[in-house]
């Protein structure tokens, strides 16, 4: 009996956190429907939109184009050896801009937008939340989802695709420099990596940014409309949507990439790059 007593605390614990995380994914997916339907159903105006835009593409620019070079630098300093040491270090340009272009690429840089863009999201709209902006647009008559989430969502949803297309150029770059650097011919290098990488790897890897951006401008823009009172509700606001964000682009990234690659095994079979 004593040994039930002292597990009934806990379990109770763990039911009201289950209960909890339940509730609030039924909440997101309310928010997303209403987002959604504001998207198919009703033009965003310019003026809306045009800030978040710049907001989202102009001034990530500088973080991203950072991040993809030094992963692509990092990842021809870390392969150039190991191929080297096979006699084919011609071969590691295919490697890492294949990496680059399908994995590392659309990855890091939607981290990299989930702690920027996906926090400042969270925290302006948490900030607007405590200062009742949004209850003010309630009470004039105006959906806040529609002029405050939409144009914020389709700024993350168009822009992060060409953002990782630049990520992915100066990764391609970076690790070209490096091989460079070390003596690898560069028509060999271009060779072999016009020979592997095909149009459906780039094809990926913009497709999976697009999953990216929405799902953070999804997460960031709903943890905001449900920030806390106080400093530190908008605080907690904007690290939680950072965190879920990440966890949601790994997560989205696993069953993206398992569902095309079984659509390409089953179009063209599996093909080694190295005949």
């Amino acid at each position: 009996m004593g040994f039930l007593v002292r597990i009934a605390k806990p379990l109770a614990l763990l039911g009201d956190f289950a209960v909890a995380q339940v509730a609030d994914l039924g909440n997101f997916a309310l928010f997303s429907a209403q987002m959604v339907r504001w998207v198919f159903t009703d033009f965003t105006r310019w003026r809306l939109l045009r800030p978040q835009l710049y907001e989202v593409g102009f001034r990530s620019l500088p973080v991203i184009l950072f991040t993809g070079a030094f992963v692509g630098m990092v990842l021809a300093l870390q392969s150039y050896f190991q191929f080297e040491a096979m006699g084919r270090a011609s071969w590691s340009g295919a490697v890492i801009n294949l990496s680059v272009i399908k994995e590392l690429g659309p990855v890091l840089a939607g981290v990299m937008l989930a702690g920027r863009v996906g926090g400042a999201l969270a925290a302006g709209l948490g900030t607007m939340k405590v200062t009742e902006q949004i209850d003010a647009l309630r009470a004039l008559g105006a959906d806040p989802i529609r002029h405050l989430v939409v144009p914020r969502f389709l700024a993350c949803f168009l822009l992060i695709p060409f953002l990782t297309i630049y990520c992915d150029f100066v990764g391609i770059l970076g690790g070209y420099l490096v091989t460079w650097n070390y003596g690898v011919d560069a028509y060999e290098y271009w060779m072999h990596s016009a020979d592997v990488i095909e149009n459906f790897d780039i094809f990926t890897g913009v497709l999976k940014s697009g999953f990216f951006g929405a799902a953070i401008a999804l997460i960031a823009c709903f943890k905001g409309f449900q920030s806390r009172q106080g400093a530190e509700g908008v605080g907690r606001a904007a690290t939680e949507a950072f965190v879920v964000s990440f966890m949601a682009i790994l997560i989205l990234d696993f069953f993206i990439v398992m569902f095309l690659q079984a659509l390409y095994d089953a179009l063209w079979g599996r093909v080694s790059i190295f005949v």
